[in-house]
């Protein structure tokens, strides 16, 4: 390993403590093999826009990725995730990602809305039907209640049963009860169900592979191990992976070519895509 690489792969190490580092990820990715619309607008406000990346050698099947970050529902920036989509479009996957809108200044369920409304805009440019939703903690939990067994994605006139399949890294479907009075306030209570997607998780639902590291701190890993469960016991098809020693971060830092070695994600993700 060079120097300079030794270099990058340090100071992403040492600083990538959290969602918002994650645009450190993208000065060790190559800004080529896409065509980027960047800003698109879904809605009227500010943070209903999204980035489409087009891959310049799309995959026959024309499959793409919909990936909601992370961020506790509060914080976050499409433009940070340039790793996550280069990855995929390097395998001739189309990916879109949305910013929506965040607490303080919007409560649950309106950044469901929003992500609601940012599918419709892809269903409508990609097809449905050729569509995976993903996300990464705070939008995983988003990305897997727009898959469970709920109205949004019927409300903005998008049948979900037509997605590919849901992706979930890292997730919270099962985190109830509340304890932060930051997220008491965001989602209305403290044992609202009505935010969990494992109360959803209610046939018919589309097939799903959930990610989870074992040592992840943040989000405990009995999130995807419950929300398997029920997908299980709702008949549709699930894979659970769950990797030794992974942390939080580790699980969606993976994707970055630097820091491949830190978990299986990217390959697991890439290998699900391309038999569903």
């Amino acid at each position: 390993m060079s120097l300079a690489r030794r270099g990058i792969l340090g100071a992403v190490t040492s600083l990538l403590g959290g969602c918002s580092s994650a645009s450190l990820l993208n000065v060790t990715v190559p800004r080529k093999g896409y065509v980027l619309e960047a800003d698109i607008p879904y809605g009227s406000l500010p943070r209903q826009k999204l980035d489409f990346y087009r891959p310049d050698m799309p995959g026959a099947a024309g499959k793409a990725v919909i990936f909601f970050y992370g961020g506790s529902w509060d914080s976050g920036a499409k433009g940070d995730y340039l790793f996550v989509a280069q990855a995929l479009t390097a395998r001739g996957i189309a990916v879109v990602i949305p910013d929506y809108r965040l607490y303080p200044d919007v409560r649950f369920p309106a950044f469901l809305e929003d992500a609601a409304q940012a599918t419709r805009w892809t269903s409508d440019r990609i097809g449905m039907d050729k569509l995976f939703v993903m996300g990464h903690s705070a939008g995983a939990e988003i990305a897997s209640m727009l898959a469970a067994n709920t109205p949004y994605l019927a409300n903005a006139g998008v049948d979900r049963l037509q997605m590919r399949g849901l992706i979930g890294l890292s997730g919270p479907y099962d985190f109830l009860p509340l304890t932060s009075a930051k997220l008491i306030d965001i989602f209305g209570g403290a044992n609202n169900r009505n935010i969990e997607a494992i109360t959803f998780a209610r046939a018919p639902l589309p097939p799903a592979l959930l990610i989870h590291g074992t040592a992840d701190t943040t989000v405990y890993p009995r999130n995807s191990e419950s929300l398997a469960a029920a997908w299980r016991a709702a008949g549709a098809p699930v894979e659970l992976k769950l990797y030794p020693g992974v942390g939080h971060i580790d699980v969606i830092a993976a994707f970055a070519y630097v820091l491949r070695a830190r978990a299986p994600t990217r390959d697991d993700v890439l290998a699900w895509i391309d038999v569903h």
